[in-house]
């Protein structure tokens, strides 16, 4: 009977920690650790942000009217059962301090009144510029009826002032977060990402192009990141490169080429988002002619595209290196 229980014993002990790694973080778990790690979240209003422009040819949209197309659509790709990605009134907030970076993307997916309360999505990226710790928030599903945002609440938040949501039904949990939306395979060189559409607004964004970077959480910190380089790339000289959704979306798009899968430019584009200098995104001061343009830029796309493609690990020209993270490289 004694070596029976001391057997029960020794599993228990064995197996706990691969229970401990089985465990889900909740939405109070999971804000509490990056509130820890990484710094505070206070309640906002979604309406206290920076409106982001929708234009067709240079001119906002009709009152009540949510373009299937614009100039500048947003990149988050809206599911089939929304309009598109040129609704107008959606809105971002910087809502920093110190050391801690914090952007706020409050979405419209349908046309909704300005200072309408009600959003159809809620983003935040969390950030710190010292220890490079990341984490990702984003809202449960709001329906038709969109989701109240006039009160965002923090994500560690226990207890909400009464009538007001609590962070448990307003957020999603991180392991849904990771699941669904991808964040990390799409923010693969940096916790912010820059779109003609986000360009708009790039003021009202925090950047950290070269800090440390890495992602906490269970659900999220084994995503492991790598970046690319080619020897005199002029495309890495203000920011880097990332191995994911920038070798076969971003960096395509960002110099008028398709994006890999699709073969097209995104849905959301008119033909004014399409031409030049529009479907060329970077520098966001360009004043060049598309001939300049690619004299300055087009070697070191394409040989950053020939090192995306198939991770090509073998040409001595790719460097592929781990993003430095606050207590290890990736």
């Amino acid at each position: 009977m004694k070596i029976m229980f001391r057997l029960v014993a020794l599993y228990l002990i064995m197996s706990g920690p691969v229970l401990a790694e089985k465990h889900e973080q909740t939405v109070l778990e999971y804000g509490a650790q990056c509130v820890r790690e990484i710094g505070y979240i206070l309640p906002f209003d979604c309406n206290s942000g920076t409106n982001i422009p929708i234009t067709i040819n240079g001119k906002p949209p009709a009152e009540n009217e949510t373009p299937l197309q614009c100039d500048r659509p947003s990149l988050l790709y809206p599911t089939k059962d929304v309009p598109g990605q040129c609704a107008p009134y959606s809105k971002i907030l910087n809502l920093s301090h110190g050391n801690t970076q914090i952007s706020a993307y409050c979405k419209r997916n349908t046309w909704r009144q300005d200072k309408s309360a009600y959003y159809d999505e809620v983003n935040i990226v969390l950030h710190n510029v010292s220890n490079g710790k990341t984490c990702w928030f984003q809202s449960r599903g709001a329906g038709k009826e969109g989701i109240d945002a006039s009160r965002v609440p923090p994500p560690d938040e226990k207890l909400p002032p009464g009538g007001k949501r609590s962070a448990v039904e307003f957020w999603q949990t991180p392991t849904a977060i990771a699941q669904k939306s991808n964040c990390i395979s799409c923010h693969d060189a940096g916790p912010f990402i820059l779109s003609p559409y986000i360009a708009q607004v790039w003021d009202r964004v925090p950047t950290d192009p070269w800090g440390k970077y890495s992602s906490i959480g269970p659900a999220f910190e084994s995503h492991h990141l790598q970046v690319i380089s080619t020897p005199g790339n002029s495309c890495i000289g203000c920011h880097r490169i990332g191995s994911e959704q920038s070798c076969d979306v971003y960096l395509r798009l960002s110099a008028g080429k398709p994006a890999l899968k699709s073969g097209k430019p995104p849905p959301g584009n008119n033909p004014l988002a399409n031409s030049y200098p529009l479907n060329h995104w970077m520098p966001t001061d360009n004043n060049m002619s598309h001939a300049q343009w690619d004299e300055a830029n087009i070697r070191s796309v394409n040989a950053l595209l020939s090192c995306c493609q198939n991770k090509n690990r073998k040409d001595p020209n790719c460097t592929f290196t781990p993003i430095a993270t606050s207590n290890r490289t990736q």
